[in-house]
């Protein structure tokens, strides 16, 4: 399947139906890490679940139902996880900005722009996570 360079995000939802309409969820997630935007106005694609191979055109023209989708709950990271990260941004505070699966944030303090380092996940929420760094790599992300 060709995906867009322009693809903002991409997750699972349900079609439910309220008062004779049809409504599409959007994760809160989705607007806390600022993909989306409240009041933005987006492009949807509706896509099969039943093949991860299947191309827009086929989604498009698909009989078959959709199934409910297996989407991961709950946050990417647990306390105590050491994991290697790509520092991409820099918050308002002064501290680095990492995303994991799911573009899921971890903020780490004490480091820099583009700096890739080992963290211990120290706190985790519902949208962010806090990290420490064990280790600095030698090597900047690329």
């Amino acid at each position: 399947m060709e995906i867009s360079e322009e693809l903002q995000t991409l997750y699972s939802a349900t079609v439910e139906e309220r008062d004779g309409e049809y409504y599409l969820s959007v994760p809160a997630r989705e607007i806390e890490t600022g993909s989306l935007e409240v009041e933005e106005s987006v492009r949807v694609a509706l896509l099969s679940p039943a093949s991860s191979t299947t191309t827009l055109g086929d989604a498009a023209s698909s009989p078959e139902p959709p199934t409910e989708p297996a989407e991961p709950t709950g946050p990417p990271v647990s306390v105590g996880e050491t994991r290697e990260v790509d520092i991409e941004s820099i918050g308002d505070q002064g501290d680095g900005i990492a995303k994991v699966d799911r573009g899921y944030v971890v903020i780490v303090p004490d480091t820099d722009l583009g700096e890739t380092v080992t963290v211990e996940i120290e706190q985790v929420q519902d949208n962010v996570a806090f990290a420490t760094v064990v280790d600095r790599n030698l090597r900047q992300a690329q």
